[in-house]
């Protein structure tokens, strides 16, 4: 890395470009971090760090949440910051990026500069055509969304079962309080690490997370790429609405499809009906879940769409062989064991449930 050490005295310099409908959390927890370990007590003065907001005019953005920020300064030469950090946010209520934006992101590219993209920016450094061969992080929420923008895509290359991925001079992360990750392990390269962990801790956050620590929610993979799009679609709505389940008639409403269309279409794809590929789908997360998390049996049974904690533990038995407990205390080995091979084989993991998948993550 070749940023200069803002303990010498030069700070790093940061250029962030804000996405029509950021999300305003991925970018303030970024901004945050840079601002609190920058300066010394409770000034906010940028002496280990400078940061500004570019924009190719000076036209206020707005988050998705409705709050506009203007850019501080209009795109320049490129090479000027050590961090260019791209924010995005909503994906399919979002105008096209401006090719202006996207030459000025492929000019840093080819720079020294390193490239962030936070949240769904690692779409548009994708669409700049500087992320070809490098590991891209996405959220678990987009994982299908990014292989259907770009089918070109290495999808061996695509992760989304971790906060933040460093590839070289990219780096990526899925958005949300990642950013604050993402921006600690940036400044632990080049401030002191007292000034990092005071950010930090005015933040309430206990410890960064780690960049291989796991997303919150797992990305379950739906169907593979070849998989009729309608199919995808469906199966992008059971994961967004996974707490709450879309009876079937409801989802093939927003699909814009008879129920009938929709079945057929799912069990040719999947092998499933879409009500059984929904209970395995709530299955599979809560299992992910219990090995994962510290949430009780009966939070995760509300957050995977189960009534209560007995009915998730009668569904789980029967697709495991075992009781959630058992589970979570013995791993799915153990657990196996304990069940005399009534739960899936070691291994096999969600390809169990999912037959069909040519990927599992």
């Amino acid at each position: 890395m070749n940023a200069p050490d803002a303990q010498d005295g030069a700070p790093v310099r940061f250029g962030i470009i804000l996405l029509p409908d950021f999300t305003l959390t991925a970018f303030s927890g970024l901004v945050d971090v840079l601002r609190l370990a920058s300066d010394e007590g409770d000034n906010s003065r940028p002496r280990r760090c400078s940061w500004e907001i570019l924009g190719e005019n000076p036209q206020p953005v707005r988050a998705s949440c409705g709050v506009q920020i203007a850019p501080w300064s209009l795109f320049g030469r490129p090479d000027a910051y050590d961090y260019l950090v791209v924010v995005g946010g909503l994906l399919r209520a979002t105008p096209e990026i401006s090719k202006t934006t996207l030459d000025f992101i492929h000019a840093a590219g080819g720079s020294r500069t390193t490239l962030v993209g936070v949240c769904t920016g690692a779409f548009a450094l994708m669409r700049a055509g500087v992320l070809d061969g490098h590991r891209v992080c996405v959220s678990w929420f987009h994982y299908w969304d990014f292989l259907e923008q770009f089918p070109q895509a290495d999808a061996n290359l695509l992760v989304a079962d971790r906060l933040y991925v460093e590839d070289r001079r990219r780096i990526t992360c899925s958005g949300g309080r990642a950013s604050i990750d993402v921006g600690a392990a940036i400044l632990a390269r080049h401030v002191p690490p007292a000034a990092v962990q005071k950010a930090l801790r005015i933040l309430q956050v206990d410890e960064p997370g780690r960049y291989n620590a796991p997303q919150p929610q797992p990305h379950l993979p739906g169907a593979a790429p070849s998989s009729h799009p309608k199919v995808r679609r469906a199966i992008l709505l059971m994961e967004q609405h996974l707490s709450q389940a879309l009876t079937v008639e409801a989802l093939a409403k927003k699909l814009d499809m008879s129920v009938r269309q929709l079945e057929r279409l799912f069990k040719e794809d999947t092998g499933k009906s879409p009500q059984a590929y929904a209970r395995a789908m709530r299955l599979g997360v809560a299992a992910w879940m219990l090995r994962q998390s510290g949430k009780t049996v009966a939070a995760i049974a509300s957050a995977c769409g189960f009534s209560d904690a007995s009915h998730m533990g009668r569904e789980f038995r029967q697709a495991y062989g075992v009781p959630p407990g058992v589970y979570r205390a013995g791993g799915r080995q153990e657990a196996a064991t304990q069940a005399a091979g009534a739960a899936p084989a070691d291994g096999a993991d969600y390809a169990e449930l999912f037959p069909n998948r040519s990927q599992f993550y």
